[in-house]
């Protein structure tokens, strides 16, 4: 008996829940893993024991499954587009845009995160612009947008991986915070009152949650942020990664509109959206701990 019987099968189990409840839009790399949960239900263990787990299917394998498939999932959203070549045409078609004061900004390390967090509409129901990080540095009237909040926070959601490390830096560094002694804690305040915060994965939440980890070519090198524990230095180190696709649709969008709500100024309090992932059970990450 080969494996494609058993893969398609698991593939569309995978599909219904990416889009459980209620019809959500999901990433390719969202459905690998959730098809990974699928086949390996082992992240439902107790939360008290914390680990990560191996995939227990090659992405190659699930891609050529996936590939003859792909028109039955209505919501699989199709691969984000590459980055733009020159200026963001927003600029031009929306002018009175930036007229007004931005009290809140999302920078996503993932265009594909990106994409499903706006096909989902959750830019809309947080009253939040979402950008991919390689669309940096920002229009410089988005920018004073935020200056003119006051106390204005841009939020970046990365991985667990020293590529999302390397992310929050870089959004970071584009906003002028002023750099702390090493080893500081995830926020920082530019020159001009905007604060920097990182709404990433922590190698322990991630053990809490049971994700499916990856390793990169090598670890992490530079300053890590206070308050991770030594394990999740040498976690980090060692060059295993978690990526936010690892977090099923439904508990990613929860999670981040909390944390949009939370961060600083007043969000919605109800919205469409909401009332239809609240029910998700709280996944306490989103955050690297403060130093």
């Amino acid at each position: 008996m080969t494996l494609r019987p058993l893969l398609d099968g698991a593939l569309t189990v995978a599909a219904g829940r990416a889009g459980a409840p209620g019809g959500l839009r999901y990433t390719e790399r969202q459905l690998y893993y959730e098809l990974c949960r699928v086949l390996q239900p082992l992240h439902a263990g107790p939360r008290r024991i914390p680990y990560t787990l191996a995939p227990p299917v090659r992405y190659a394998r699930f891609a050529a499954a996936l590939a003859a498939r792909r028109e039955e999932l209505p919501g699989l959203l199709p691969p984000a587009a590459p980055r733009p070549a020159g200026p963001r045409a927003a600029a031009a078609e929306e002018p009175d845009l930036y007229d007004y004061g931005l009290p809140r900004l999302l920078v996503c390390q993932s265009r594909e995160i990106t994409a499903m967090l706006i096909a989902n509409d959750l830019h809309l129901e947080a009253a939040c612009p979402i950008l991919p990080a390689d669309e940096l540095p920002l229009d410089a009237r988005l920018v004073g947008a935020l200056e003119r909040a006051g106390g204005a926070v841009v939020h970046v959601l990365h991985d667990a991986s020293p590529s999302g490390l390397a992310c929050f830096e870089q959004v970071r560094a584009a906003y002028g915070a002023t750099a702390g002694p090493t080893g500081a804690g995830p926020t920082g305040a530019g020159p001009t009152g905007v604060r920097v915060r990182s709404m990433g994965l922590v190698p322990r939440h991630a053990g809490t949650l049971h994700l499916t980890s990856g390793r990169g070519p090598h670890g992490h090198r530079g300053p890590l942020p206070a308050g991770l524990r030594p394990e999740e230095r040498a976690w980090l180190g060692s060059g295993r990664t978690i990526e936010l696709a690892a977090v099923s649709p439904a508990k990613l969008l929860h999670t981040v509109i909390r944390q949009l709500r939370g961060g600083g100024t007043a969000g919605p309090r109800r919205t469409p959206l909401h009332r239809r992932v609240r029910t998700v059970r709280g996944s306490g990450f989103l955050s690297w701990p403060a130093g």
